[in-house]
């Protein structure tokens, strides 16, 4: 037996764990690694066994390429040549833009890098993106105009010295039970814990303040404790004065807002919200943790937490700042890498013609100019039929999108080449069917949601048959005639240090000491960066966004409930690697023994009033559409509130009127199913 260090890859945490290995050919077990500073030696349920993933006996062994309606499995050779010419006949016919790109961030950076610049150097469109239905881009967009970066600001370790910890809108304890614990432990050490949530959920049951709010009220929450900051001269003046720009329109704006108007528009008491504005606002070091995930909410949401954040002055230094959090392992990296439809590697506009100019360089050809098509486009028919071509990297929309008939619109595709490690839903529908190696099987990188490059060591050989991602990209660039040169991930990695300015220290060399670096992780840093914004923001000034006190519609009284789709623990069943893990798969699924068809959460007051009781069918009726599933009664969600995981589809469908509509909160009426 043998045990290898290496990085969990099922969330966005970036766990450090030691793979158990038998003749370089199984993996055989797993261990958490007591001195990576994001774990400490704890792993949840996932990161115990990962590697039953890539044991699984249903893995893709070859090629599959569609003959006369039939899967037959081919050579590498004959796959490689039938895309190469299949992407380029398109093209020639229909012109670059009907080809488009979509991969998960689940996908290394290395493979990401490639898929894109596939696109836009080979291929001539900037129709990619990460094509994850749940996870938007308000975040990215938002802190990039604030603060100048797209990312978390700290490091996980440092919640220990946070003072306060303010936890919004993200079940911790189970979707990221690692950074759970983390929160739990510094509670436990003296810090003051603000729970904000539609959901009672547990780390909740452990908040000092627990702000349990109307479902969309957020942005009225930060202004009502901005609010009260100022107006109890909490600011810190001399950060704001020496880092600041746009403080007086703020102030403007924030004028307009009101503690007791907030608190009944919330919903919560008005002693709770100050409370928990002054714990925040007296801190030495306090962090704010929300998720990327929030589909429920505007991007002014979080304009409105980065705004209460340089308003007390909680950046730039240990224990304070902002994480952004991601469930998905290497959503920063994808990023990162240029997986938007609207921005190049290292987050250049594709519209400035300087920074295309400097990407040029490297690739040695033009670059498009015009933003291309998001996955909604694609996936929801709203690209009018223009794209015939579709790639997905590690991408299973048929399971994961949120938005869209994915069924019905991969049929309109001439071509969807597929690369996964499964026969997924979507795979089913593909032309191409690549098979990828697996977790343990190959070396590269991931960066996590406090900015660690990490390296996923290759610590078993990868059995006959399946190719890392990267190269079979790598392979279809050649057999187009492009120069690509690359003989490992680690060159891959070269050329991005090159192109990615936050990269250019993140050799494999230097990934592989210690656990990882953070990034920006220079030439000139190349031990990386703890945390941002130590000396400041580089010349440049943070900037307060003003945002206007958002005016909330009363519900109507044919439709008194407020619907919320949004996360569940058991989302995670739908994994499609969840899926080849038979504990996990067992783990995921405990809860569906009882909802067998999925179900929808009911305040436990809201169901006795309506004489509901736990597992029978409720109808819920919405302007659009209407819907019947089993009612699951429990305090977890708040009064006037029904909740609605992702996963159970057909109840969006039925209450959004058979259309994706692009709203995650809607009015409903409620009423017991008789029939």
């Amino acid at each position: 037996m043998a045990h290898k260090l290496t990085t969990c890859t099922f969330c966005g945490v970036g766990c450090g764990l030691y793979l158990e290995t038998t003749d370089n050919r199984t993996i055989a077990g797993v261990y958490p690694s007591m001195s990576h500073p994001t774990n400490d030696g704890k792993i949840c349920v996932r990161g115990w066994n990962v590697h039953e993933v890539a044991t699984s006996l249903d893995r893709l062994k070859r090629p599959l390429l569609r003959k006369n309606g039939r899967f037959e499995e081919v050579g590498w050779d004959e796959a490689i040549s039938f895309i190469a010419g299949r992407l380029k006949s398109i093209r020639d016919q229909y012109g670059p833009d009907a080809l488009a790109f979509l991969n998960s961030p689940r996908c290394g950076n290395e493979e990401t890098y490639l898929l894109q610049k596939l696109a836009r150097a080979v291929i001539g469109t900037n129709n990619v993106e990460h094509g994850t239905g749940v996870y938007c881009n308000n975040s990215i967009n938002v802190l990039l105009d604030m603060l100048g970066v797209p990312a978390t600001t700290n490091s996980i370790g440092e919640l220990a010295s946070s003072e306060v910890i303010v936890v919004d809108g993200v079940d911790l304890g189970r979707q990221l039970p690692t950074i759970g614990g983390h929160v739990i432990r510094a509670k436990l050490n003296g810090a003051k814990l603000v729970v904000i949530d539609t959901r009672r959920h547990r780390v909740a049951e452990s908040a000092d303040y627990f702000i349990q709010l109307k479902p969309g009220t957020e942005t009225l929450l930060y202004g009502a404790m901005a609010k009260v900051i100022v107006d109890r001269g909490l600011m810190n003046l001399p950060f704001i004065k020496a880092h600041c720009r746009g403080y007086e329109a703020f102030l403007d704006e924030i004028a307009g807002y009101d503690l007791l108007a907030g608190a009944e528009g919330c919903g919560v008491s008005a002693e709770l919200i100050e409370a928990a504005a002054l714990a925040y606002a007296s801190a030495k070091s306090a962090s704010i943790l929300y998720s990327t995930g929030i589909e429920t909410r505007e991007a002014e949401s979080i304009q409105a937490i980065v705004n209460l954040a340089l308003l007390t002055g909680q950046l730039g230094k240990p224990g304070a700042g902002i994480f952004a959090l991601t469930e998905h392992n290497n959503l920063q990296g994808v990023c990162d890498m240029g997986m938007l439809p609207d921005r190049l590697p290292g987050y250049r506009p594709v519209t400035d013609a300087a920074g295309r100019a400097e990407v040029e360089a490297v690739w040695k050809t033009k670059l498009p100019s015009t933003p291309g098509l998001d996955a909604r486009s694609l996936l929801s028919d709203r690209d009018g039929g223009k794209v015939k071509a579709l790639w997905l990297c590690r991408y299973d929309p048929m399971n994961t999108a949120f938005f869209g008939d994915t069924a019905n619109a991969l049929k309109q595709f001439d071509l969807v080449v597929v690369q996964h490690l499964f026969m997924t839903s979507t795979a089913q529908s593909a032309h191409v069917v690549l098979p990828m190696t697996a977790f343990g099987e190959e070396e590269v990188s991931f960066t996590s949601t406090d900015r660690r490059i990490q390296l996923a060591q290759r610590v078993i050989d990868a059995p006959p048959g399946p190719l890392s991602a990267w190269e079979q990209l790598a392979r279809v660039g050649r057999a187009m005639g492009a120069d690509w040169k690359y003989n490992s991930a680690a060159d891959v990695m070269d050329e991005i240090g090159e192109v990615v300015p936050f990269y250019s220290g993140a050799s494999h060399d230097n990934l592989a000491r210690d656990y990882g670096r953070q990034w920006p992780c220079t030439k000139d840093r190349p031990l990386g960066t703890q945390y941002l914004f130590a000396d400041g923001n580089a010349g440049r000034r943070f900037k307060f966004v003003p945002v206007p006190k958002p005016e909330l519609e009363a519900s109507p009284k044919d439709f008194p409930f407020t619907l919320v789709f949004g996360h569940s623990l058991y989302y995670w069943h739908q994994n499609i690697l969840i899926q080849h893990s038979e504990t996990l798969k067992r783990e995921y699924r405990i809860l569906l023994l009882d909802y067998p068809d999925g179900f929808v959460e009911i305040n436990t007051a809201d169901a006795k009033a309506l004489g509901i009781r736990d597992k029978e069918k409720i109808r819920l009726r919405s302007a659009s559409g209407s819907a019947v599933a089993a009612a699951r009664v429990t305090h977890e969600v708040r009064a006037g509130t029904v909740f609605v995981p992702y996963f159970v589809r057909e109840v969006q469908k039925q209450i959004l009127g058979g259309t994706y509509s692009g709203r995650q909160i809607m009015p409903v009426r409620v009423e017991k199913e008789t029939a």
